[in-house]
């Protein structure tokens, strides 16, 4: 079997809406939420707390720590 990695920035957002949606209610552009999925975290912490409360999943989900 292959281990899949998820996305956890990714289903927050489709969770959400969208990304132009999470983009018009965060107050950020469309590009930087394209390029929070593709890094798979939030550097931001009040944008990672924003983006949970919407989503309905943890802030660590969406920043994890190594």
């Amino acid at each position: 079997m292959f281990y899949v990695p998820q996305n956890s920035v990714k289903i927050a957002i489709d969770r959400a809406g969208g990304a132009t949606k999470v983009s018009n209610c965060l107050g950020v552009a469309n590009g930087t939420v394209h390029t929070w999925i593709r890094a798979g975290r939030i550097s931001n912490i009040q944008h990672a707390a924003k983006l949970a409360e919407l989503a309905k999943m943890t802030v660590q989900q969406l920043r994890p720590t190594k």
